[in-house]
């Protein structure tokens, strides 16, 4: 079991590692193209490279008689996800040419703070430990973001309107996930994002072969490693793993993206900016740790049985 976790954890920290890096390589990617052409690229490649895992895991299905998911579900949750992460990611990519992609990471990671604000208009009760994290989260963005003139940056601006729509995109994956295959889901939502933002691309920005050959590094590992290796590092690593572990250590995406911008590209934070850092992280981490002794003790009841 112990060897299980461990696996599973360094799974899920290659996964992180591999999307807090992305950050740099999109912002690397602007030198090359805009931002429409790059997102319909990297969508586009990232479901190019599910689509194999997909074949794979319908094939295995089959063989063990696992009824598939009915196809209107998985393609109308695909479309509406594919909606929201496209709109989102367009805004993140906009954000990332006007803050560091440190900024970015962080403020990024408070969907995590968002998704269960939000539950309020769809009924659910909000525990008192998310309210201490929205505030200590609030804070920790004033410090990070808030320049001497208390104005709040262009690009942070962009990128906190990216996290609300990425809060949105994970509440309609919860609505659809328990009626559609996860990763043909995911398939469909990458094709749609990079259909829109290609559809984009040519309208806003005069898209060139030799844009897209030039950028192929950064383009590559946003579409292949992003998209295809780490969603399948997390599927993978996700299994038998305790989900609230799972989410504390997929956030250290944002911690990854803050020091990799500063190896990297040499983007530093002052003393500030990083004690806004290590607030958000913070108030992620809070939101995150289970309620109390039974719900620990539920979630290893939960562990022992799958294990």
């Amino acid at each position: 079991m112990k060897r299980v976790s461990l696996r599973n954890s360094f799974l899920l920290f290659l996964a992180a590692f591999i999307w807090g890096v992305a950050f740099v390589a999109q912002s690397v990617g602007m030198d090359y193209m805009g931002p429409f052409s790059f997102n319909g690229a990297r969508f586009l490649m990232g479901s190019m490279v599910l689509l194999p895992l997909v074949i794979f895991r319908r094939k295995k299905n089959k063989e063990k008689n696992i009824a598939a998911a009915e196809l209107k579900n998985t393609l109308k949750g695909g479309v509406c996800c594919g909606l929201a992460l496209g709109s989102a990611a367009l805004l993140q990519q906009f954000g990332i040419m006007y803050t560091t992609v440190g900024k970015a990471g962080f403020i990024t990671t408070l969907y995590i703070i968002i998704v269960p604000v939000l539950g309020i208009f769809l009924g659910k009760k909000i525990s008192g430990k998310v309210w201490i994290g929205a505030a200590v989260a609030a804070f920790g963005m004033y410090l990070l973001c808030m320049s001497e003139r208390l104005a709040l940056g262009k690009g942070d601006t962009l990128v906190f309107l990216c996290a609300i729509i990425f809060s949105i995109h994970i509440l309609v994956i919860d609505y659809f996930s328990p009626k559609a295959d996860g990763v043909e889901l995911s398939c469909i939502q990458f094709l749609t994002a990079g259909m829109i933002s290609s559809i984009f691309a040519f309208i806003f920005e005069k898209p060139e072969l030799s844009q897209f050959v030039d950028g192929i590094i950064p383009l590559a590992y946003a579409g292949i490693m992003s998209s295809g290796v780490a969603y399948t590092l997390q599927v993978v690593g996700q299994k038998d793993m305790d989900p609230t572990v799972a989410s504390l250590i997929l956030s250290l995406e944002s911690v990854v993206s803050m020091l990799a911008g500063w190896v990297i590209l040499g983007q530093s934070l002052n003393g500030r900016e990083l004690a806004g850092c290590g607030l958000v992280f913070g108030a992620v981490i809070l939101v995150q740790l289970p309620e109390g002794k039974h719900m620990h003790n539920a979630n290893e009841r939960d562990n022992s049985i799958k294990v």
